[in-house]
């Protein structure tokens, strides 16, 4: 038996798809496929139902998932607490890029203390972040959250603190603002440019709803799309047209050109959230997490 057989187990029943979950575990599908089998030969159970799109697990799956999510994190503390001070002192962060370029500097220089605590990052989109830390690769997970949208965790099993509130909105570059050029909200014959996240995105479904919710109809095109807020942020510069922006992609100042747009009628709120696995005992998590939790949102 091979201890990654249970992480790529983990991973594909948290992404529902073969394809995606052997490119996130870096093999070939094919060689993704023999590993489920040989360990599903190994359990003596079929674990996965093939016959299901999405994939999905099995009775049988769905009991193994909790053991194997449960066997990665002990083996995962054990390495960390047998292995030397600097390994126990270390903590993994699974982290989206829009928080791990803004907010996660100024945090960590309150976190860290005095020293001692060492940290590596898991950085990438909601969905890889979530699917990192479900499967025991992280030891906390950041990221943001909305009601209407919440992510995927089995809350049994997690524990959340939120680090603040975030406003997303729309803006533009200031030239562009004072040129005259866009007329909010836009019509069938003068369209507003929209710079969007792309559809699989977190953010696309945050921003969708903002729209969608306002009692004012924007009439627009995607201009274009783009899963980082620094891309979009940047088309905006380029008075490309209106992007959604959360609050702290302002922290370093780089984006002081552009300007809010819409009198709040497609804003929305989002939370930054920090999630810790409840069986995570390791002391330096147990640390960094009061640390955490200190912090005033």
């Amino acid at each position: 038996m091979d201890t990654r057989w249970f992480q790529d187990f983990v991973t594909l029943a948290d992404v529902q798809n073969f394809t995606r979950a052997a490119e996130m575990r870096n093999v070939s599908q094919a060689a993704f496929s023999r590993r489920i089998q040989a360990l599903e030969q190994w359990v003596g159970a079929k674990l996965i139902d093939r016959a299901a799109f999405p994939t999905r697990l099995t009775p049988a799956g769905e009991r193994f998932r909790k053991v194997a999510t449960g066997l990665l994190n002990q083996i995962a503390d054990a390495r960390a607490e047998i292995g030397d001070a600097p390994s126990r002192n270390h903590v993994r962060i699974a982290l989206t890029y829009a928080l791990a370029s803004t907010r996660l500097p100024g945090w960590w220089r309150e976190w860290s203390g005095e020293g001692g605590i060492t940290c590596s990052l898991e950085v990438g989109n909601v969905h890889d972040t979530v699917s990192a830390f479900n499967a025991g690769s992280a030891d906390l997970l950041i990221g943001f959250h909305q009601a209407a949208h919440p992510i995927q965790l089995d809350m049994a099993r997690f524990e959340r603190h939120e680090l603040g509130m975030e406003k997303v909105r729309p803006y533009v570059a200031r030239a562009l603002a004072e040129s005259g050029r866009l007329v909010l909200p836009g019509t069938a014959a003068q369209p507003v440019p929209l710079l969007m996240y792309s559809p699989s995105g977190y953010f696309a479904r945050v921003v969708d709803s903002a729209i969608e919710q306002s009692s004012q109809r924007l009439v627009g095109y995607r201009a274009f799309e783009a899963e980082m807020t620094d891309v979009l942020g940047d088309l905006a510069l380029q008075s490309m047209g209106i992007a959604w922006l959360p609050d702290s992609s302002f922290v370093s100042g780089r984006l002081a050109d552009l300007v809010p747009v819409g009198d709040g009628a497609w804003d929305i709120e989002v939370s930054i959230v920090a999630y810790r696995a409840k069986a995570n005992a390791r002391a330096v998590v147990g640390q960094l997490w009061e640390r955490i939790c200190a912090m005033r949102s």
